[in-house]
């Protein structure tokens, strides 16, 4: 297999998992509260991370960090996992998943418009254009079709799912700044993370041996969704020979999505939410369309 064979091979795996999340995600909501989720789902992952680091021999390098970077870490950790995921998983519990999923994808609308007063960047009126078409497609999903009525199908969890693009931009942000090994910064990040998830959980939840479908909900969220699915992407990009190509995979991900929605959770999916994401992932397109040209 070539170099971009394997490229592609590990990115459409990634592809093809991420896609199945937002329905873990809904069903394991059914067993367990969003914390309680998270703590179990976030124990998992950082004993995955461990493990690769362990087999790749560069688990030493955890306590090799610079004040510096451990405090990075602690600010890092505090964005993603714990806001990062609390926000969105209580967005999850509030509105359908259907709606949830295409709504926390619009990050990268949320990133651009945030690199503006973070980065110096500037954005241009054709930019803002391709934000505004993401946009208007939120507001169909979010408005089942009726955009004009502005009556949201359940106001707190549309912006919820919004904060999550907030702070999950933010970390995005914030960690390119860091220039460790992914793994070790991303499993540095998960420990910091931790003192947040349980005091949060102890203070406002309980810790309770959850069902065994919940169980197995926040096993596979925390090996797949915050583990494996990061490591498959770095790959893929490692062998990439025309990472923009690989990149592209990811606009397949909320469509497949929406097939394991109605299949693996029962949503009816509305004609909204699909004419809703095409108007999102086309601004997408067209504002990475336009960052691939460059200035004018």
């Amino acid at each position: 297999m070539t170099q971009q064979g394997r490229a592609y091979l590990y990115a459409l795996i990634a592809v093809l998992l991420w896609s199945t999340i937002a329905s873990a995600f809904k069903i394991s909501l059914r067993y367990l509260e969003p914390i309680q989720l998270l703590l179990y789902a976030g124990s998992v992952s950082t004993l995955l991370l461990t493990v690769i680091l362990i087999v790749q021999g560069k688990l030493r390098l955890i306590f090799c960090c610079t004040p510096r970077q451990y405090a990075m870490s602690l600010f890092l950790g505090l964005l993603n996992p714990f806001l990062y995921y609390l926000v969105l998983l209580q967005a999850y519990q509030l509105l359908p998943a259907q709606q949830a999923q295409p709504l926390n994808y619009t990050w990268a609308i949320t990133l651009a418009l945030l690199s503006v007063p973070l980065l110096g960047q500037k954005l241009r009126l054709v930019e803002l254009g391709a934000l505004l078409l993401s946009y208007a497609g939120v507001v169909v999903i979010a408005t089942e079709g009726k955009p004009f009525s502005l009556h949201f199908t359940d106001g707190t969890g549309v912006a919820l799912a919004l904060a999550s693009t907030i702070i999950w931009a933010l970390y995005w942000i914030y960690n390119t700044r860091d220039k460790r090994d992914p793994v070790v910064a991303l499993l540095v990040n998960f420990l910091c993370s931790f003192p947040f998830v349980l005091g949060y959980c102890l203070i406002f939840s309980e810790l309770v041996w959850p069902p065994l479908p919940g169980l197995l909900g926040a096993v596979y969220i925390g090996f797949f969704e915050m583990g494996a699915c990061f490591v498959l992407w770095l790959f893929a990009l490692r062998y990439a020979e025309n990472t923009a190509r690989i990149s592209s995979l990811i606009f397949l991900s909320p469509f497949v999505s929406l097939f394991f929605i109605h299949f693996l959770v029962g949503e009816e999916i509305l004609p909204a939410t699909f004419a809703g994401l095409l108007l999102i992932v086309a601004g997408l397109l067209w504002q990475k369309s336009l960052g691939q040209k460059g200035s004018p």
